[in-house]
């Protein structure tokens, strides 16, 4: 009888626990600082949107050398015909990258917030040629992109901004098909070599924390980037 009571007991506080768990709030308000919003994920306060008015650095030449964009597209494995989304597109920079390789039997979902980036966006696909990219604008909670359609999602320097990111990454991986991936590219976090604001990096610890909650197994990261690092998950089911 003892041990049943005992049992009982223990089961009953582990319910209430997660239960509490389940009800906490799922951000905190803190006090903000310069780079920040004041508001909180697993610890990690969130950054500031980089704004259209900094368009300009999105393409500035040099992005070629920092960046590497090749390595990055490699890493996308990308086919023809695939359905891919580039979320926080900002200008296009990878966008017409990515329309290039999945061809015209493809399709690229360019995805921001800001109806005044997508009008750049435009812009820059209509005088790249990229007539498969397909402009979408979407909310802070929301990307607006089709059920189970995409085989590749990609986030580059974006995550860290997401004003709700479990809500965002919750419709990422339902716009994925099984199978799917999901890739991060993020300035490297806790590295002295990285010339970038600490709330504009992240580590791949962090990214793995905040990935967990969602059906999306971790792959591999791959370094290699003078700044960043490429952190890839697949959808699991």
């Amino acid at each position: 009888m003892r041990k049943s009571l005992t049992a009982w007991l223990l089961l009953t506080v582990a319910l209430a626990a997660s239960a509490q768990e389940a009800n906490a709030p799922r951000y905190a308000t803190v006090a903000p600082s310069a780079d920040g919003i004041g508001k909180t994920y697993q610890g990690r306060e969130i950054a500031h949107v980089m704004t259209y008015h900094g368009a300009q650095w999105l393409e500035r030449t040099e992005r070629v050398d920092e960046e590497k964009p090749e390595i990055v597209l490699a890493a996308l494995d990308l086919k023809p015909g695939m359905t891919v989304a580039d979320i926080g597109a900002g200008t296009g920079y990878y966008s017409w990258r990515m329309a290039q390789r999945v061809g015209k039997g493809g399709a690229v979902y360019a995805v921001d917030i800001q109806p005044e980036m997508i009008g750049l966006l435009e812009k820059q696909i209509a005088r790249r040629g990229a007539g498969n990219v397909k402009p979408v604008l979407g909310t802070v909670t929301d990307p607006r992109l089709p059920a189970g359609a995409l085989d590749v999602a990609l986030m580059v320097d974006v995550y860290h901004e997401l004003e709700y990111p479990y809500e965002m990454l919750a419709a990422i991986a339902r716009a994925l098909k099984p199978g799917g991936r999901l890739v991060f590219v993020e300035f490297r976090g806790n590295d002295s070599e990285v010339p970038i604001k600490p709330l504009h990096t992240m580590t791949e610890q962090q990214v793995r924390n905040e990935v967990a909650p969602h059906p999306l197994k971790w792959v591999r990261t791959i370094g290699g980037l003078p700044w960043q690092h490429i952190i890839i998950f697949q959808k699991q089911g």
